[in-house]
């Protein structure tokens, strides 16, 4: 079994990869009302959204483990939360990516945008599974992990047809 330390940063850099998709699949949504022959404009939306989630997250965790250690803070753990926090910022790479190809040509926008989106449903049921494995959940526990992670990404597709219709 892994040691406690290796199991909670497993589970901190899963939780940015969630949240991070979360954040990416949200920029998608709203972008794409706004912006819906824009991809690369979406993409870079997306990315500095993620770098402001990712720096606030920085920044509020650095303070709160000051405070919580009652110790100044160092620049070797505001480095080691940046790491940490990192995921958040990793996990909309894929979406920014497809984002791009259709800035670039080689996907029209409106395919660039639902394949983002597609890409960021699939990575969330992986997260899911993810998850489900190190719980060591059984077939009933992962459908069910996977379900939720993949409800608000459902949400989020209700919402994006709801705005652009």
């Amino acid at each position: 079994m892994a040691s406690s330390s290796s199991r909670l940063a497993t589970g901190e850099r899963l939780a940015g990869f969630i949240y991070g998709t979360i954040i990416v699949l949200s920029v998608i949504v709203a972008g794409s009302r706004a912006y819906p022959h824009e991809s690369g404009h979406i993409a870079a939306v997306a990315a500095a959204t993620c770098v402001v989630f990712w720096l606030a997250h920085v920044y509020a965790h650095s303070v709160g483990h000051s405070v919580g250690h009652e110790e100044h803070l160092s620049l070797r753990e505001v480095r080691y939360i940046a790491r940490r926090e990192s995921s958040i910022v990793q996990a909309a790479v894929p979406p920014i990516v497809v984002l791009v190809l259709g800035a670039a040509g080689v996907l029209s926008a409106h395919v660039a945008l639902w394949l983002a989106f597609i890409l960021g449903l699939i990575v969330l049921a992986l997260q899911g599974f993810v998850f489900a494995r190190i719980e060591r959940l059984g077939l009933l526990g992962t459908v069910a992990v996977i379900a939720v992670n993949l409800g608000l990404g459902v949400l989020l597709v209700g919402l994006k047809l709801a705005v652009s219709h």
